[in-house]
């Protein structure tokens, strides 16, 4: 890697990556399993819809407290715990299914005799009600995303954390760059580990390895991972989910993460299918499910990439801001092609380009916040920043999926093309109050706070 200009990220790092993308496997595997098992298993679509978006919404209030806990005790334990409660609730998803349905249980509620409690006598139903909430595979299944929602919480505030604390401005883009695409791959990857081992073994095997995978991380964590950020500073209130950091880095750079997630995750992840089918564009010969899944796969894979050359370049630049002003114009760029899109060329192109926008932004962009957030309040920065974002994310679907209905696909992804430039101005704005300037360097910018 040197040949090319790129520093071996420390061990340390290479452990980070690591143990991020591997836990990240639990995250994707349940997607191709559950929305299938929903009818076998007797689970309403909105019940699935809840179980999988769960995560999401417990990292709201999660997040915060998260950055708040590194800052006071350190990354450790927090990173090594977060994966640890990734990993249990991974193995949640085994004991879902080895559970029985509230369907299989009527069966033998018929065969107990009715009682009374008091004034009230108990049939059959009443027998099984309580019973069947307790072991119900969906109780289960979503008690284990509410619990993989608290460790991603804990481990995404922690690996940023970590990745700044052995960083300085010349490495600081290409380390959180890198620490992104750890976390965001295992995803994608998760997916395939889903949908090839179920088919082949099973789902219960499915759930298995990805649970096996999650928990080594945790090992791994815990044998290379030391402490990096130790402040001094253990005493102050109790955590709060609302224990943000309002300084204007971590709201400057919060506001990008949450335009750029709103039309990524919340606009084209939600809407591709509907849009495939509308346009009859299919790969292979699949289906608009499966001819989404392989594009959303593509915008992930160029987001990857990018997410390393944009923070490798904003290393050797003397500022980080006009290449985050660059990837931004091209995540516009996408979304102005996906709104003209007719094609599987056309269409590639933009989710490409949308891709690359998303990934060149994160290492630059964690980068310029270490860059101007003291060592530490890093974690409540990175909180801030996981907060505004995951709000984006879950409130992109509940917006771009009735407009779609109301005008149609174009006027959504055009405006879903403003987002990226309202964003360049947003930082620009955010930039120019705290340093004075538009285009500070990155020694100056370190040495603003």
């Amino acid at each position: 890697m040197r040949g090319l200009g790129v520093e071996r990220p420390p061990t340390v790092l290479l452990a980070v990556i690591a143990s991020t993308f591997f836990v990240g496997f639990g995250g994707g595997v349940v997607f191709p399993i559950l929305p299938n098992l929903g009818s076998v298993l007797g689970i309403s679509a909105f019940m699935v819809g809840v179980i999988l978006s769960a995560n999401r919404w417990v990292r709201l209030v999660a997040n915060a407290p998260a950055g708040a806990l590194v800052d006071r005790y350190g990354t450790r334990t927090p990173f090594v715990a977060g994966l640890l409660v990734e990993g249990i609730a991974t193995l949640g998803y085994v004991v879902a299914l080895a559970l029985p349905s509230a369907a299989s249980l009527r069966p033998l509620a018929a065969s107990l005799p009715s009682a009374s409690v008091g004034p009230v006598a108990l049939g059959p139903e009443q027998w099984v009600a309580p019973i069947a909430l307790v072991v119900a595979p969906e109780t289960w299944f979503l008690l284990a995303r509410v619990l993989w929602g608290i460790g991603s919480a804990a481990v995404f505030a922690t690996a940023y954390t970590i990745a700044a604390d052995l960083s300085d401005s010349g490495s600081r883009g290409t380390n959180m760059g890198v620490v992104r695409g750890g976390i965001t791959m295992g995803f994608p990857v998760g997916l395939v580990i889903g949908g090839v081992v179920s088919a082949l073994a099973g789902n219960v095997a499915a759930f298995v390895v990805a649970a096996a995978f999650a928990l080594t991380a945790s090992l791994v964590a815990a044998r290379y991972v030391p402490e990096t950020h130790v402040t001094g500073d253990r005493s102050g209130d109790a955590v709060k989910p609302w224990d943000v950091d309002t300084t204007v880095p971590a709201v400057t750079v919060g506001l990008v993460n949450f335009g750029l997630m709103f039309a990524y995750i919340g606009a084209l992840f939600a809407t591709l299918v509907l849009f495939l089918d509308a346009k009859d564009i299919s790969l292979f010969g699949l289906a608009p499910q499966g001819t989404s899944g392989l594009f959303m796969a593509g915008t992930v894979l160029s987001a990857a990439c990018f997410m390393l050359v944009g923070g490798r370049v904003s290393d050797t630049r003397n500022s980080r801001t006009p290449v985050l002003l660059s990837f931004l114009v091209v995540s516009s760029a996408g979304f102005l092609l996906l709104a003209r899109a007719g094609s599987v060329g056309s269409l590639a192109l933009a989710c490409a380009c949308i891709g690359a926008g998303q990934g060149g932004t994160s290492g630059p962009m964690m980068a310029l916040l270490a860059d101007l957030t003291p060592d530490e309040r890093m974690g409540r920065a990175s909180g801030t920043n996981n907060v505004l974002g995951d709000v984006g994310g879950g409130l992109g679907p509940l917006v771009s999926l009735p407009l779609v209905d109301a005008v149609g696909f174009a006027p959504i992804y055009a405006a879903c093309a403003a987002l990226p430039l309202a964003a360049g101005v947003v930082l620009l704005v955010g930039v120019r109050r705290e340093t004075g300037t538009f285009l500070p360097g990155r020694a100056a910018a370190e040495t603003s706070h």
